[in-house]
């Protein structure tokens, strides 16, 4: 019974927001990793699905691939994730590319990795395993990665639930734009909106930023500033 306990322990711990990346090799579709250390300077969505030939899971890929060029150009990197063998990989993606169509795309061909982890050895270390949900498929994770390999957010969904795409390109630009401008970013952001400026640390700060023109304070917590689209997208999508 003990044992039982530690392993179920085992299972469902994972790394938290703010955690360094927990490190691996691992076998992929496009050869041997070792992470994060060789996504180092760069953004990185590992993200995990639950088996390969299952349709939600096909439709998230082959929009994954469509939106590859995308997230690189916002320095970007996709790593793909579940607990089936190389063999078993290679043929899913074959068959996506030669024979699955999903709202216009088709010949999708998937060229970022995507890791065997057959021994659930790297699903465990990302807590990516969730025995209420199935105790023998990974549910549907993502994790964002910072260029330093520092976790900056975490996102589950179950097996049933297909990622809404739009949201993971979002938070993307928004971690860059916050970390840039020095800013946080309010509910359903997007490049162009105002801009939440932080807590002032003083009455005197307070004072000061109530009557400062370039921002608008509703109150001495609540303030915001406009930041153009241009500006965002130079910084976070045109940078060298």
């Amino acid at each position: 019974m003990e044992q039982d306990q530690d392993q179920e322990h085992e299972v469902i711990s994972m790394p938290r927001i703010g955690d360094a990346a927990p490190e691996f090799k691992a076998v992929t579709t496009q050869g041997e990793i070792n992470f994060p250390a060789d996504y180092k300077g760069s953004w990185v969505i590992l993200f995990s699905h639950p088996a390969d030939f299952t349709p939600v899971c096909t439709s998230e890929f082959m929009t994954f691939a469509a939106m590859e060029e995308k997230f690189a150009e916002a320095n970007c990197k996709l790593v793909g994730l579940s607990i089936d063998g190389l063999y078993s990989h290679i043929a899913w993606l074959r068959t996506i590319k030669e024979k699955i169509e999903y709202k216009g795309m088709k010949n999708i061909e998937v060229n970022f990795p995507l890791i065997e982890d057959i021994t659930m050895e790297v699903a465990k270390k990302y807590g990516m395993i969730q025995p209420n949900e199935d105790s023998t498929k990974a549910v549907r994770a993502v994790f964002f990665i910072d260029p330093k390999g520092i976790i900056r957010t975490i996102i589950y969904y179950p097996l049933s639930l297909g990622r809404n795409f739009d949201e993971l390109y979002r938070v993307i630009i928004a971690l860059q734009a916050a970390d840039e401008f020095d800013v946080a970013t309010p509910a359903d952001w997007r490049p162009g909106d105002d801009v939440i400026v932080g807590p002032a640390g003083s009455c005197g700060t307070a004072k000061d930023r109530m009557e400062d023109s370039d921002i608008d304070c509703k109150d001495w917590f609540f303030c915001t500033k406009k930041l153009d689209k241009e500006t965002v997208l130079d910084r976070v999508l045109r940078k060298k």
